[in-house]
């Protein structure tokens, strides 16, 4: 029994030393976490628009047919490069033809009427110098060969219209470019007024991008931009803004900007889905936090920071920021260290783990 009596005094105070050490370590755990860190840094800002899109060719033709009349030869097809003044299409049509035959024959019998009248006026000025006839009867004359040579340059310019007529059964290219379209093959009668070709100069391309009515302010021309086409999604292309379209979509509310590729682009084609960066602003040395560090509370903006192993709620002021990154202008300092994520479950003084530490940026 007295054995007993010496033994359970010992076995009660070491109980009751590990009651204590589990419940502070219960507690203590409770009030530490682990958390990804990320380390204040300077870097570049860059401040960017961001606005969709599609590539269209600056420079195109739309090729119609003038006159009605059946294809007589096929001279480029889809797909293929033509050059400028390369016949595309000819056309077969009596009209022009016999038009341009009518309008010659009709020059060459004004040309004979306007000689015989020039040889008349020679001969009514030798009669007027030697009395024979009356001055009425010689201005008279003047007025005929007047009259015959302003009609000879009727007759000319018809017969010239009429050729140009003929030039129109030929569909040329007006530049450069490629055959985008080319919609009729050889027997195929065509009406005038259809269209049946289209060249692109693929040299030109441009991206058209439409731009919310609330950043349209801060964009002018010859902004850099960044675009990615969706065709390339791995390969960045420089381009810079240079047409802004002075107008608003009621529906849509945004408006057309119109950007140039700094380099010709050979894989892309017109049609192509684009998405572009605008450039309006960038910080080339400006203190950063990523945006999913910062909290608000009752207007004004915190971070976690992380001094000696304990969290503590540090206020902040923003400066510019982009999609990604905040400048901090005044409540950190470069080196410092804040919680990634401001999980709901955080407090003043709490001690963390730091499992990562993430530099910014840079």
């Amino acid at each position: 029994m007295n054995t007993l009596q010496k033994i359970f005094p010992k076995y009660s105070i070491a109980l009751a030393l590990l009651f204590i050490v589990t419940v502070f370590f219960l507690i203590t755990r409770g009030n530490s976490v682990d958390i990804d860190a990320g380390e204040v840094t300077y870097a570049e800002l860059v401040q960017a628009i961001y606005a969709t899109g599609f590539v269209e060719a600056d420079g195109v033709a739309n090729l119609s047919a003038e006159l009605s009349g059946t294809i007589r030869t096929v001279s480029a097809l889809e797909g293929q490069h033509v050059t400028s003044g390369q016949k595309i299409l000819e056309f077969d049509s009596p009209q022009p033809d016999l038009a341009v035959r009518s309008a010659r024959a009709a020059l060459a019998e004004q040309q004979a009427q306007a000689a015989d009248t020039r040889l008349q006026i020679s001969r009514k000025r030798n009669l007027f110098r030697e009395g024979a006839i009356s001055r009425q009867d010689l201005d008279d004359a003047e007025k005929n060969i007047q009259q015959a040579e302003e009609l000879l340059q009727q007759k000319a310019l018809q017969l010239k219209m009429k050729q140009d007529d003929l030039n129109k059964l030929v569909v040329r290219a007006p530049f450069s470019g490629i055959l985008t379209l080319q919609s009729v093959k050889k027997g195929d009668y065509v009406m005038a007024n259809t269209l049946v070709a289209r060249v692109v100069d693929t040299s030109k391309y441009m991206v058209s991008v439409e731009v919310d009515e609330l950043d349209v302010p801060r964009i002018e021309n010859g902004q850099q931009a960044v675009v990615v086409f969706d065709a390339y999604p791995l390969q960045r292309f420089a381009a810079k803004v240079v047409r802004i379209v002075p107008q608003t979509d009621r529906v849509t509310k945004t408006s057309r900007i119109y950007l140039s590729l700094a380099k010709p682009a050979r894989t892309i084609q017109a049609g192509m889905t684009a998405t572009a960066n605008i450039i309006y602003n960038t910080r080339a040395n400006a203190l950063l936090v990523r945006k999913s560090s910062v909290f608000e509370e009752n207007h004004q903006s915190y971070v976690w920071k992380i001094d000696e192993g304990r969290l503590k709620k540090q206020a902040i002021r923003e400066g510019a920021s982009d999609m990604t990154f905040i400048e901090v202008v005044q409540g950190l300092r470069k080196g410092d260290r804040v919680a990634l994520v401001p999980e709901k479950g955080l407090h003043e003084g709490m001690d963390v783990r730091v499992v990562r530490t993430v530099k910014l940026k840079g």
